[in-house]
């Protein structure tokens, strides 16, 4: 059985990656996984106490919401998925390449912001990092 992996967070960008998916790409043996991975890098160093519980109810809060996000999209869109919210102790980008390599994707699905060359230059994006270092194909989807 093939894996696809799909980025997702709370975004419209990545809502419709996954909606482009689902109406393109989705084949029924294709095993999706929906994966959002959560920051976690530094975040016990970098706050106090009383700060490090409240990121954790923040993140639970977002891991909750994003679940019932994809679950009704995948529903309306006919898709079965896997729905992962993982906390990670790198840069999410990275997450997402590893994750995807230990799944043996067969392809990656990202959306992008679709922010500017200057922009992305300074910054970095997420979707352009994925497509340099996955080991698979790897699908962008940009709203524009």
């Amino acid at each position: 059985m093939a894996t696809v992996v799909i980025a997702i967070d709370e975004s419209k960008f990545a809502q419709y990656a996954f909606r482009w998916y689902a109406e393109h790409l989705h084949k029924e043996e294709y095993k999706v996984v929906l994966l959002h991975a959560l920051e976690n890098l530094f975040m016990k160093d970098m706050m106090g106490p009383g700060r490090h519980e409240e990121f954790n109810i923040k993140a639970e809060k977002k891991a909750v919401a994003l679940k019932e996000l994809y679950t009704k999209l995948a529903q309306e869109s006919q898709v079965n998925p896997e729905i992962r919210v993982e906390r990670v102790d790198t840069k999410p980008e990275h997450a997402i390449v590893d994750i995807a390599h230990k799944e043996n994707a067969k392809f990656i699905v990202t959306g992008t912001r679709g922010v500017g060359v200057i922009r992305r230059t300074v910054l970095g994006s997420t979707s352009d990092f994925i497509m340099h270092h996955a080991r698979c194909p790897v699908v962008i989807c940009n709203m524009d």
